[in-house]
């Protein structure tokens, strides 16, 4: 039986919104009765491989500060904002490169969040941060990644303390393992494929479509006493 939320006329952002777990939230929010802006970094949102004439396209390239404040100029009222455009590089241990994923993952997120808090104030909204995994574990390939993550939870609980006398209600996910493009390394071996799933208890990655549904579940009405919290959505990764 699915599980059901009215977002009918609620207007909400989904950074990153153009593939994966982000094109999921976005799709799920929309299907809700949602007025959905997602951002992507193409020119145009056709050139993407998946539809999104649901959505109102922006394209916001996440370390440009200038792009995000048209971002947010764009966007006149907003009652639930989705920050879930991030990277990884596998030049984390030099500097140019932390600095761009940090840049990305962390204060672009930062940025946006204090760009919209007076609109979510004014509706009384929520945040939902994507956060991952490597918000509680170390990733030793993913230096910046893994500082990046593990900021996003401890922000995401000051901001919920903080702005919680104006209303705004803050929450993470922490996805483990889902299936999108960005995990297509853990499937191209059959071995390794079969070993990431045996560290999984349920046996099998994640789908898109569940982390939607907790984020709109933490950004719904019905979680209101929920704040400050990181959902880990991993199938029982983290207990082992």
């Amino acid at each position: 039986m699915a599980i059901r939320f009215d977002y009918a006329g609620k207007v909400v952002l989904v950074s990153g919104g153009t593939q994966g777990i982000g094109l999921a939230v976005a799709r799920a929010f929309a299907d809700a009765g949602a007025i959905v802006h997602v951002t992507g970094t193409r020119e145009r949102s056709d050139t993407y491989e998946d539809d999104l004439a649901a959505f109102t396209y922006h394209r916001v390239r996440m370390q440009d500060p200038a792009e995000r404040e048209a971002l947010a100029l764009a966007i006149p009222t907003l009652d639930v904002l989705v920050n879930n455009a991030g990277m990884a590089r596998d030049d984390e241990y030099e500097e140019a490169g932390y600095r761009t994923v940090i840049e990305v993952n962390l204060n672009a997120l930062v940025d946006l969040c204090y760009r919209f808090r007076e609109r979510l104030a004014a509706t009384q909204g929520a945040i939902v941060n994507i956060g991952s995994l490597a918000s509680f574990i170390g990733l030793r390939d993913r230096p910046a990644y893994t500082a990046s993550k593990a900021a996003v939870l401890g922000f995401t609980r000051s901001i919920a303390d903080m702005w919680a006398r104006e209303g705004i209600r803050a929450n993470m996910v922490a996805p483990g393992f889902i299936d999108t493009r960005i995990i297509d390394w853990a499937k191209a071996d059959e071995e390794m494929h079969r070993k990431f799933l045996r560290s999984i208890p349920a046996r099998r990655f994640g789908r898109p479509e569940e982390v939607a549904t907790a984020v709109l579940f933490l950004a719904a009405p019905e979680a209101e006493y929920v704040r400050g919290h990181g959902l880990v959505i991993d199938g029982g990764y983290l207990l082992r």
